[in-house]
């Protein structure tokens, strides 16, 4: 029988038989961490794997992040298997992330009650464990594109089959548990018995599926409650429902009919009547709201937020002017260093929180301030001899990441201040039981940008990528409670638009780079919408500010 090369880390090379299952050559656990998946030549694969070309291989357990996620998907999996056997007449959805885990929607069959009761929920879970203790294997299979069309219409799985009538691949993906089977958007776990670590948790309508936080040991973290953020997505999944879109099919199809440009300008009003009504509510307090703080995390489009708000309050009779909270750099001297010593650009004290708060409370007084600039060439704060009055009806647009936190403007008067949270929530999901993820809906924006406008590399924007999110549960995340407004500035016809210009960047990383894996897995997610034109889409809209054609200067 033919033999292959497997390089396993710190090992010497092994000589397998072609086909063997990589689970095969895996060790019970790392450090006392299950194993979930391999990592394949860059690529991540379930443990049922056939390897069949000579390969270096790594394990993955929940303390990696390409781990972690198998482990998210593969609970996802499990909950709908529960679901469809316990109640499978029920409408169920995995909606959006919250927190430490996702939330769900449940609507029983008898319509008797809105959402699900807590004795509902607790048949679920009891039988999530009962399938978790029979340890039953998940089988990863292909059927014929024509035989996958069939099952899907006979058993009645409408989104997945909507998603397949978009593509035409030879034979299709599927992973099977017994009689449950779904369409695969990524590998699973080889067996029910690997997922001990979950909690369902009742948070009315719905409810959350806790999953373990990255570790080497799998443990649940204490819920909780983010009511801002759950708030952002439960508007937006209104606006879904107006623009009567809430799967990649449904957007497809719209495509496909040519009515792109009518749902764009719906999306977009949807957004146009968001920043007027905060616009109004910041109007209202004009006599003490003197400093508008806008944070996001990367690619949220502050900037582009900031902008149009600024127009809005123009239009309501006030005149604001930005001030960058960039400019109030520290030097590189004083600059705090991360874990490996390098420069933490993205810490609170990269920014001179004395002399930002001396200005913002000079400015508050009606004094005259010499604005600062930073020169990011020379790495040093100037005085160009920019001066600011503010007199009647101007206010100060502040755009930063540390705009939630408190210590930022903590010698301005609480009710001087009005901050706004903006991020890029998506509510659609690719179907029923697989969401979208908010931060590829980011990260894809950021690609874009940084290669036009940055001269970046995807691999660039990748390797960053882990620091930035990093960063941003650090310093961003833990203050949204602090919001006085939310913005949620996805666009649910974006990824369409998107697609054509990420998927030629995507091509540039390569199997030989440790960043395969995540440019492989964007661009398998990218297969299932079809590509859309951006001549629809306003020169104001935010996402013009990542693939260009804004009317506004940046």
């Amino acid at each position: 029988m033919e033999n292959i090369i497997v390089r396993l880390a710190r090992e010497a090379e092994q000589h397998c038989p072609l086909g063997t299952k990589v689970g095969s050559l895996a060790p019970h656990d790392i450090e006392g961490a299950p194993i979930l998946a391999a990592m394949v030549n860059n690529d991540v694969a379930s443990l049922t794997y056939p390897l069949v070309v000579d390969c270096s291989v790594r394990f993955l357990t929940l303390d990696d992040p390409d781990g972690w996620r198998v482990y998210r998907r593969s609970l996802c999996y499990l909950l709908a298997m529960a679901v469809r056997e316990v109640f499978p007449h029920a409408t169920f959805a995995v909606e959006h992330s919250f927190g430490h885990g996702l939330y769900c929607s449940f609507q029983p069959p008898d319509k008797q009650h809105v959402g699900i009761c807590v004795d509902q929920l607790r048949q679920i879970e009891t039988r999530m464990h009962g399938l978790i203790a029979e340890d039953r294997p998940i089988k990863r299979c292909k059927l014929s594109y024509q035989d996958a069309l069939a099952a899907f219409s006979n058993e009645g799985l409408v989104d997945q089959y909507n998603l397949l009538r978009f593509r035409n691949p030879p034979h299709v993906v599927l992973h099977r548990c017994d009689s449950f089977w779904e369409l695969a958007h990524g590998p699973l776990v080889a067996h029910t018995g690997a997922l001990q670590c979950f909690g369902l948790l009742p948070y009315p309508p719905g409810f959350v599926l806790h999953i373990p936080a990255r570790a080497t040991t799998c443990s649940l973290e204490p819920f909780e409650d983010q009511p801002q953020l759950f708030h952002i997505f439960q508007e937006h999944k209104e606006w879904g429902r107006i623009l009567e879109v809430s799967t990649v099919g449904k957007l497809n199809q719209i495509i496909m009919d040519g009515g792109i440009a009518s749902f764009v300008r719906t999306a977009e009003a949807l957004h146009e009547k968001k920043l007027a009504l905060i616009a109004d509510r910041i109007t209202a307090k004009s006599d003490q709201v003197k400093v508008v703080l806008i944070a996001g995390p990367s690619c949220a489009g502050k900037t582009t937020f900031s902008k149009r708000l600024a127009t809005h309050l123009e239009a309501n009779g006030l005149r604001p002017v930005t001030i960058a909270a960039d400019d109030y750099f520290v030097p590189p001297e004083r600059n705090p260093v991360d874990e490996d010593g390098n420069p933490d650009y993205e810490h609170l004290e990269a920014v001179d929180l004395t002399l930002f708060n001396q200005h913002m409370r000079q400015l508050i007084d009606g004094q005259t301030v010499e604005l600062p600039h930073f020169n990011f060439q020379l790495k040093r704060r100037e005085f160009r001899g920019a001066s600011l009055t503010i007199t009647t009806n101007q206010i100060i647009i502040v755009e930063g990441i540390h705009g939630l936190n408190p210590r930022l403007t903590e010698q301005v008067p609480p009710e001087n201040a009005f901050r706004i949270y903006v991020s890029a929530l998506t509510q659609l999901n690719m179907d029923a039981h697989n969401r979208i993820s908010t931060t590829d809906n980011r990260l894809m924006r950021r690609i874009v940008r940084d290669f036009s406008y940055r001269g970046h590399s995807t691999l660039d924007t990748l390797r960053l990528w882990p620091s930035v999110r990093r960063g941003e549960k650090r310093w961003i995340f833990p203050f949204q409670r602090e919001a006085d407004a939310t913005f949620n500035s996805a666009l649910d016809y974006e990824l369409a638009i998107l697609k054509p210009l990420v998927e030629p960047l995507l091509l540039q990383v390569k199997p030989t780079d440790r960043e395969y894996a995540e440019a492989r897995r964007l661009s398998e997610f990218l297969l299932n919408f079809l590509p859309a034109k951006d001549n629809p889409v306003p020169a104001t809209s935010i996402l013009r500010e990542y693939i260009g054609g804004s009317s506004l200067q940046y």
